[in-house]
């Protein structure tokens, strides 16, 4: 005997196969949001190797090749030299100029000068290019100054610029070291090279034979 299934039985039957469904389609977005970040994780992973690569392949230096050591480290500025030699140990005052030739035993080369004087910077070009002179430079205390001091004793015969004087040890300006002008004792042009250099080692002898 056929038994008739009634209402309450076919939604029963329709209910459990909602469910079905909807267990299948998260089972479904569950499988493909694992796989999408999966996918994900994966290009992300490869992208990572690729600029690793990348950034060891630019900063390895090549065997035999230079490396740029340019600006490897900080620069010392040069404010003290103004252009006289960057090279050279320059003071920074006079006062302390004179307390390192007192104590170093070394006589001392003060050059006044100024930025914006044309004579000054065609000196400073002479002086700063001439081998001979930055070498014998090396056995003076050295100051460099575009201001005049309260010592009378550095302006014989006028604050002009440029000019170079010597002072000794026993803090002695040497006012018998002179250019070949007259009227301006101590100054120099840049044909003058030559006698600043023999003034410059008179400075030197003179140190030997009189200290």
């Amino acid at each position: 005997m056929l038994k008739f299934r009634g209402p309450r039985s076919l939604q029963g039957h329709v209910v459990m196969r909602r469910r079905h469904c909807l267990i299948f389609f998260s089972l479904a977005l569950s499988t493909g949001y694992r796989f999408a970040m999966e996918k994900i994780s994966a290009s992300a992973f490869l992208l990572l190797v690729a600029l690793s690569y990348t950034l060891a392949k630019e900063t390895t230096v090549k065997p035999g090749a230079k490396k740029d050591t340019k600006d490897s480290g900080p620069k010392l500025p040069q404010t003290l030299s103004r252009g006289w030699g960057d090279q050279l140990i320059w003071t920074q005052t006079y006062e302390e100029a004179l307390y390192k030739s007192k104590t170093s035993n070394k006589p001392l080369m003060i050059i006044h000068h100024l930025d914006e004087c044309p004579h000054s910077q065609a000196l400073k070009k002479v002086f700063a290019e001439n081998r001979e002179i930055q070498k014998l430079a090396e056995q003076f205390v050295l100051l460099n100054l575009v201001y005049e001091t309260t010592d009378k004793h550095l302006s014989p015969d006028g604050q002009y610029v440029p000019r170079i004087l010597f002072v000794d040890p026993s803090l002695t300006v040497r006012a018998d070291i002179t250019g070949r002008y007259s009227n301006r004792l101590y100054a120099y042009e840049p044909s003058d090279v030559a006698l600043l250099l023999d003034n410059m080692r008179k400075a030197l002898k003179l140190l030997k034979t009189e200290l």
